[in-house]
């Protein structure tokens, strides 16, 4: 019978990752102590080593979290201002008879 699927927590990837990337042990070893597949350490120490950098990059250079207040003001009047021309639109349209029974 197989055994259920496993998650694991971002720690024991990072406990894992780390045991890989000290070389100390081999992979295969690193398996039978942490009773994972060989692949799976392989894995979880190609994406420490890919993400490594962002650790070291500097806190104005990352990536902004959303749009400022500012920007949600200016994003906010142009959603009034669209909504305001879109109704004025379809009023007219439909006293022209234009506008089709669809909607």
């Amino acid at each position: 019978m197989r055994r259920p699927r496993r998650t694991f927590s971002p720690e024991f990837r990072a406990k894992v990752a780390l045991a890989a990337l000290k070389g100390d042990k081999t992979v295969v070893e690193l398996a039978e102590q942490f009773e994972l597949h060989p692949n799976q350490i392989i894995q979880f120490r190609q994406h420490a080593v890919e993400n490594m950098a962002g650790l070291f990059a500097k806190e104005g250079a990352s990536k902004p979290s959303g749009p400022s207040e500012t920007d949600l003001k200016v994003l906010h009047a142009k959603i009034g201002q669209l909504t305001l021309e879109n109704d004025f639109l379809e009023g007219a349209l439909s006293k022209a008879g234009l506008l089709s029974a669809k909607r």
